[in-house]
């Protein structure tokens, strides 16, 4: 096996993972644009990864609060720190039925949301990930106790 074929081996391995992992990924440029789209985000939005490529994020999703994300995402580009958002300070960033039988009784998915910087092979960050995680188990119990 040639170094090459390893190489591709470990990236159809990556992008295995990536697609099956249970959080969302996005992938934006600096423009917004969405560049990844894993299933997770395909299973809860209902828009194909195919299609959501290329889209402008605030287009696709015209809730989502572009002064607040931009304020939240402007540092991750300009000086490559990680930024975070809890439920806590915002319940969702993007509007997601809760789908858990379990937790039905909650009307959206509580998220937190990361935020990483992506460097390019000649480190300037022109992209940026969003790593959403479904975190309506631990909403619903914080917000049940007394």
């Amino acid at each position: 096996m040639t170094n090459e074929q390893i190489h591709l081996d470990d990236i159809h391995w990556l992008m295995e993972i990536l697609q099956n992992i249970d959080v969302g990924l996005v992938v934006l440029d600096q423009q917004y644009n969405i560049q990844l789209w894993n299933a997770f985000m395909e299973s809860h939005s209902g828009i194909s990864p195919q299609k959501a490529r290329g889209q402008n994020l605030f287009q696709l999703f015209p809730d989502i609060p572009q002064d607040w994300l931009q304020r939240k995402t402007e540092p991750v580009f300009q000086l490559r720190t990680r930024a975070f958002s809890l439920w806590e300070q915002r319940p969702y960033l993007f509007h997601f039925k809760n789908y858990r039988p379990i937790t039905g009784r909650a009307p959206f998915m509580y998220q937190n949301i990361s935020m990483i910087p992506l460097e390019s092979v000649d480190r300037q960050v022109e992209h940026i990930c969003l790593i959403i995680y479904d975190v309506t188990d631990v909403a619903l119990s914080r917000n049940s106790q007394p």
